[in-house]
C-alpha cells in the first residue's frame, strides 16, 4: 500500500486533527477537492476501503494517475464539481471538502491565481468558462466593487473598482502582476508582516470566477444527499467567510440555529439532518504551524448523518454573499 506522507508535494492542512475526528476510517469515502491527493492518501492509509477522488481541476486527475496507481481498485478518480458529488457517490462512509486553492494552482504562474508571479489573468480552476480577465475588463463598475466588497471584504472595493475600470479604459488588465500593481497603488503601502495588498481582490475575483461560495453551499447538500446514516462530513476552510457558512450551514442542519424571537407563533422542529461533537471548530496547533504556515487560518467542522430525509437549505440563511440580481 502507497504511503501519503512519502509523495505529497506539500503538508495537507489539518490532516491529523482531521483523521482523528472521524476515526475509525472505513468504508467508503469522496474527497471532493482531490487537489495533489493529501486527504485521500491520508484516508486510504488510515483504513478507507475505497476513496472516490472528485476535482474540477484536469490537472489534478492527470497528475493523480502516477500516484495513485499503488492503491489499485481502492480509488476511482472524476473530474467534477463537488456541487454534484453525490452523482459519483451515494451512501457513503464520508466526506472530506478542502476549500483551499490547491498549492499546485497557486505555484503555476500560467493559472493566474497568485499575484507573486507574472502570468495570464485566468483563475479558472476547471480552465473552462470565462476568465478574471473577462470579469477584469468587462463587469460594471458597480457589480465589481460589490464582488471585492462581499467576496474580499475589501473595504477600499470602490476604490479600486474605479482604478481598475480607468485603467482597463486606457488598456486591457490581461495579466496578475497588472492587476496587482493597480490594487497596490490604491491602498497604503504594506507594512511587514501584513498579507499583500492584493490578497482579498484576487480571493474576491477568484471567487467570483469560480462560482465558490455558491458551489460551497451546493456542495453542501450535495453531501448530505450522498451520505448514510452515521457518515461523517468533515470540512476545512481558510478564510472567515466560508466557516460561517459551514458554521451555519451545521447550525441549521442540526437544529442549534437559535429559537428565534419567543413571539414568534411556534413552528414544527424538523428532524436534524446533522449532529455534531462540539459547535467549536478545530484550529490548527502550535507544532503543525511550526512546519506549514499554510494552516494558520485553517478551520475544521465535523458532522455525522442522522437518518433524517435531505432538505434544501436557504442560502441566505448560511450567510452567503449574493450579488444583487443573483440568487
Amino acid at each position: 500500500m502507497g504511503s501519503a506522507a512519502a509523495v505529497t508535494p506539500h503538508v495537507p492542512v489539518l490532516i491529523e486533527p482531521l483523521i482523528r475526528a472521524v476515526s475509525p476510517v472505513t468504508g467508503r469515502w469522496l474527497d471532493g477537492t482531490l487537489g495533489a491527493g493529501g486527504y485521500t492518501r491520508a484516508l486510504l492509509d488510515a483504513g478507507a476501503e475505497h476513496v472516490t477522488g472528485v476535482d474540477r481541476d484536469p490537472l489534478a486527475i492527470d497528475m493523480a494517475q502516477d500516484w495513485s496507481r499503488p492503491y489499485g481498485d481502492r480509488i476511482s478518480l472524476a473530474q467534477g464539481l463537488f456541487s454534484e458529488l453525490d452523482q459519483y457517490g451515494q451512501d457513503l462512509d464520508g466526506v472530506v471538502l478542502d476549500l483551499g486553492v490547491s498549492s499546485m494552482q497557486l505555484d503555476q504562474a500560467q493559472r493566474g491565481f497568485s499575484f507573486m508571479k507574472d502570468g495570464p489573468l485566468d483563475m479558472r480552476m476547471s480552465q473552462g468558462g470565462p476568465s478574471a480577465a473577462e470579469l477584469v475588463n468587462e463587469v460594471e463598475e458597480s457589480t465589481l466593487a460589490d464582488i471585492l466588497y462581499l467576496y474580499g471584504e475589501e473595504r477600499a472595493s470602490r476604490r479600486i473598482a474605479r482604478a481598475i475600470v480607468t485603467k482597463r479604459g486606457e488598456v486591457p488588465i490581461v495579466t496578475t502582476l497588472q492587476l496587482a500593481e493597480i490594487i497596490e497603488n490604491c491602498l497604503p503601502r504594506t507594512k511587514p508582516g501584513q498579507a499583500h495588498a492584493a490578497t482579498r481582490s484576487f480571493q474576491a475575483i477568484r471567487i467570483a470566477v469560480n462560482d465558490e461560495y455558491s458551489e460551497l453551499v451546493a456542495g453542501l447538500e450535495a453531501a448530505e444527499r450522498a451520505l448514510k446514516p452515521g457518515g461523517q462530513l468533515a470540512v476545512v476552510t481558510f478564510h472567515s467567510i466560508e466557516d460561517r457558512m459551514v458554521k451555519r450551514f451545521l447550525q441549521i442542519k442540526t437544529g442549534s440555529g437559535g429559537q428565534g424571537s419567543r413571539h414568534a407563533p411556534e413552528v414544527a422542529k424538523e428532524q436534524p439532518q446533522f449532529t455534531q461533537i462540539s459547535r467549536k471548530a478545530i484550529a490548527p496547533d502550535a507544532d503543525e504551524l511550526a512546519v506549514n504556515p499554510r494552516a494558520r487560518s485553517a478551520k475544521l467542522r465535523v458532522a455525522t448523518r442522522t437518518d433524517a430525509p435531505a432538505r434544501p437549505v436557504d442560502r441566505a440563511a448560511t450567510g452567503m454573499p449574493i450579488l444583487k440580481g443573483k440568487s
